[in-house]
């Protein structure tokens, strides 16, 4: 593991931990907390998004630049979600991408971008993607536009060796069968979006895009993220991922652990993601 890297232990070691409204519901409300207060120590202005479910309230957390209110262009989201299944730790899933959305806000929090950018780490994901459904829904009634957004799911397991990574079935791309890669998931809406993630990630990791018919409906595997609330209201996102079980064996296990994560890899995933937020968030468009 490189010097360069190991900025990633002090947030994976504070989210690891089962995080489900069930089992461990104080650990995910602290989870929240924390989340809360790594992007106010960064300057950004943070605010619980409360949701019902189940009789209960639960919240998304969403963070705005300081300079969020002084522009009109359409905002840029960067999302994780925060909560985990029942009986894992969750290190790949999803503690890796909120290492790299701190990691992301920590790098452009001083940078004056055009656009603005919502930094949210949603919770029950695993639920049926509910946090997301609120938001997504209520963004939807307030006939708010939206650049994109790009969500951020497992994005800490690689390996370099041969035969490291499964086939999706019905995947119409060619797949490598090394698991060193990063997957951009769109569907055709959000194919403009697809191809310019793509391509500004491209000089710092391999990427492999696939854009997917009508919502993804003919091919579950790609629907499996807080994106898909997005697709279903019209709104372009992509999924940025590791691809989870097709590579990881931990993936949704006990052992998913800080010790089975590829810090370097995250390192990669990182820069390629700020690099893209910059691009992207740079432009004078409002559309």
């Amino acid at each position: 593991m490189s010097a360069h890297a190991d900025r990633f232990i002090p947030h994976l070691k504070r989210l690891i931990g089962e995080r489900h409204p069930d089992s461990s519901p104080v650990a995910l409300r602290d989870t929240a907390v924390y989340l809360t207060q790594q992007f106010t120590s960064l300057g950004f202005t943070a605010r619980s998004h409360e949701f019902s479910a189940w009789g209960g309230t639960y919240e998304n957390v969403i963070a705005t630049t300081p300079h969020d209110t002084e522009s009109s262009a359409a905002p840029l989201i960067l999302a994780a979600h925060y909560d985990t299944v029942m009986g894992s730790p969750g290190a790949d899933d999803n503690a890796s991408a909120l290492a790299v959305l701190l990691d992301v806000a920590r790098r452009v929090a001083t940078t004056r971008l055009h656009r603005p950018i919502r930094f949210i780490a949603f919770c029950l994901e695993e639920e049926n993607l509910l946090g997301s459904r609120a938001y997504v829904a209520q963004l939807a009634m307030a006939q708010q536009p939206i650049k994109g957004a790009i969500i951020l799911e497992c994005v800490g397991y690689a390996r370099d060796e041969e035969g490291s990574q499964k086939i999706p079935p019905g995947v119409s791309v060619a797949v490598p069968t090394v698991g060193n890669f990063l997957a951009v998931i769109g569907n055709q809406d959000s194919q403009a979006l697809t191809m310019a993630v793509e391509q500004a990630m491209k000089p710092h990791l391999p990427v492999v895009s696939l854009v997917v018919p009508g919502n993804g409906e003919r091919l579950p595997d790609t629907r499996r993220s807080d994106h898909t609330s997005f697709w279903e209201q019209g709104l372009p996102a992509v999924m940025l991922t590791d691809t989870a079980n097709f590579r990881n064996p931990h993936y949704h296990q006990p052992t998913d652990r800080l010790e089975t994560l590829n810090l370097d890899f995250m390192a990669s995933v990182a820069d390629a993601v700020t690099a893209t937020v910059m691009i992207l968030a740079g432009s004078e468009e409002d559309s």
